[in-house]
């Protein structure tokens, strides 16, 4: 009889995913459409106004920002239980001097992260064994090249600025990759995170054959975990983005970026990085900046810095790397992309 009692109910054996994913989709399909209801309709805010389309933007990218890294931290952590450290070891480091970043770089393009929710699979790397340097490669190449801004520049600008793009992408994560895995960095991760590589990783549990519903429960405290320790640097990142998202008008920078001056390509990667947005987000700026006569390579470099080196993934990075890690990231990325601008002024 007491085995009988003791069985758990389909809900603790995983079934409540059953009803957390379809709520998931609701929540994330409606967010857009509820956020400008509370901005425009409850705060009778302006539309287009500058403070509406700030509040906008802070109501519609934080469930949206949250409801992505929960879903990421969980499908990357569950996926961790069924993966062996070894194998990606083998994959991503047991090779000649560069391989690994080269992989890496290649993975980021394929893998749909924003610069936000790839930490979490940052961070899972290096427990996995994964040097930082080939960590970085991937934490770059994530946001910076993907399908979005692929597809969107092949359809606006042609197939040979989006193979462009792609190209130098890549090439800026493989060599801030490579760069900062000479640096020997490691010590400069926060404590935390040094604890968590040293701790047992979730795939030598394999030779235990766990069973799904203990799967589903290692996923559940990674989101409670990693999310619960984030989420504060979240909010202050989207706040800022919010404000700056409002109150800078594209025609500004474009008045900057369209001017033939050797601080240019500079300038527009301190206007991009405290602009958060993704590629999709970011593409109609880039067309307005090109349209009013914005330099290519400015233009590139501008978009490189807003989806590479946003002001939200250096916040959330904070919890993870002290500060001259990130300094030391930021400066790395941000020469290979200003050099990427300059490279483009000259040739087109």
């Amino acid at each position: 009889m007491s085995d009988v009692t003791t069985q758990p109910s389909w809900l603790r054996r995983g079934g409540w995913l059953l009803l957390a994913l379809p709520l998931w989709v609701f929540f994330y399909a409606v967010n857009h459409g509820v956020s400008e209801w509370l901005a425009f309709r409850l705060l009778g805010l302006t539309p287009k106004s500058h403070l509406g389309e700030a509040v906008a933007f802070l109501f519609y990218d934080t469930p949206k920002v949250l409801l992505l890294l929960s879903l990421v931290v969980f499908i990357v952590t569950f996926i961790q239980t069924f993966v062996s450290p070894t194998r990606v070891r083998d994959a991503l480091s047991k090779r000649r001097p560069g391989l690994g970043n080269a992989l890496a770089s290649l993975f980021g393009i394929i893998t749909p992260f924003c610069s936000c929710s790839a930490v979490p699979l940052f961070i899972g790397f290096l427990r996995a064994g994964v040097p930082l340097g080939v960590t970085f490669s991937f934490l770059v190449a994530a946001p910076m090249v993907n399908e979005v801004a692929l597809g969107m520049l092949f359809a606006m600008f042609g197939w040979k600025i989006a193979l462009l793009y792609a190209g130098t992408g890549v090439a800026i994560a493989f060599a801030s990759g490579l760069v900062l895995g000479q640096l020997r960095m490691e010590r400069h991760l926060e404590g935390w995170v040094q604890e968590a590589l040293n701790a047992p990783s979730l795939g030598e549990l394999e030779a235990e054959q766990i069973k799904l519903p203990e799967r589903i429960n290692l996923a559940v405290q990674g989101v409670k975990e990693i999310v619960g320790k984030v989420w504060p640097y979240i909010l202050a990142g989207i706040a800022v983005g919010a404000f700056i998202h409002g109150y800078v008008p594209a025609t500004f920078m474009a008045s900057l970026l369209g001017k033939s001056h050797w601080y240019s390509v500079p300038l527009a990667v301190l206007i991009g990085v405290p602009l958060y947005s993704n590629a999709a987000g970011v593409m109609p700026i880039v067309e307005a900046l090109l349209g009013k006569g914005a330099a290519l390579g400015s233009t590139l470099a501008f978009m490189m810095a807003v989806i590479g080196l946003s002001l939200p993934e250096t916040i959330i990075l904070r919890k993870v790397m002290r500060p001259q890690l990130i300094a030391a990231f930021i400066g790395v990325v941000a020469l290979g992309i200003v050099l990427v601008g300059y490279l483009f002024n000259a040739v087109l």
